[in-house]
């Protein structure tokens, strides 16, 4: 028998587990500075913080694009601050510029009626917290499936959002996105 599986039979797994995660948490909550051997309960609530405001911007991003794939822009405009604003790049040059609620809604609303599949995949983001402000950068790829003319049109996107954000009554909110259209494909699907 391995050690793993005779481990694994004594119960002796989930210490192995918790060691890990002890592990894993005291490095993320260790200051960096050798000098510091202490840590206030403060700098501790300031990680803890700043890991929560971390984890709540990328739910914010992650829902924007769920919600763009179910179409569902009344729940998707609620992720906006009242006055943001939405512009767009393609291969460099300048694209629409929205803002506010009522007009992004409009612009999201007729776009993504020409798709009868809305596709996104997120990826790698970052983001620099300044208090209750913050910006991100976020990757995603965007497929969008459309019937022209009886055929079937895939356009892929490699889409980078830059964002700002705000924190408003406890919640995260996009005050201003650049979505920077990096490169499309577009292909007809086969049947």
């Amino acid at each position: 028998m391995t050690k793993y599986k005779a481990r694994r039979l004594q119960g002796g797994w989930h210490r192995h587990l918790l060691a890990g995660l002890s592990l894993g948490l005291a490095l993320i909550l260790s200051p960096l500075e050798p000098e510091a051997q202490t840590m206030s309960t403060s700098t501790i609530e300031q990680k803890l913080q700043a890991l929560e405001d971390g984890a709540a911007l990328k739910t914010l991003v992650d829902t924007f694009s769920n919600l763009a794939d179910t179409k569902d822009v009344t729940a998707q405009l609620l992720l906006f601050t009242e006055d943001a604003t939405v512009s767009s790049v393609s291969s460099g040059q300048p694209g629409s510029s929205f803002k506010g609620r009522k007009e992004i809604g409009d612009a999201f609303a007729g776009y993504l009626a020409n798709f009868e599949t809305v596709y996104h995949i997120n990826g790698q983001q970052t983001v620099e917290l300044n208090g209750d402000t913050a910006t991100g950068t976020a990757y995603c790829l965007v497929v969008l499936i459309a019937d022209e003319a009886g055929k079937k049109i895939k356009n892929t996107s490699g889409v980078t959002y830059h964002d700002e954000y705000v924190r408003r009554d406890g919640k995260w909110l996009i005050a201003k996105r650049t979505s920077n259209f990096a490169w499309r494909d577009r292909q007809e699907l086969g049947q």
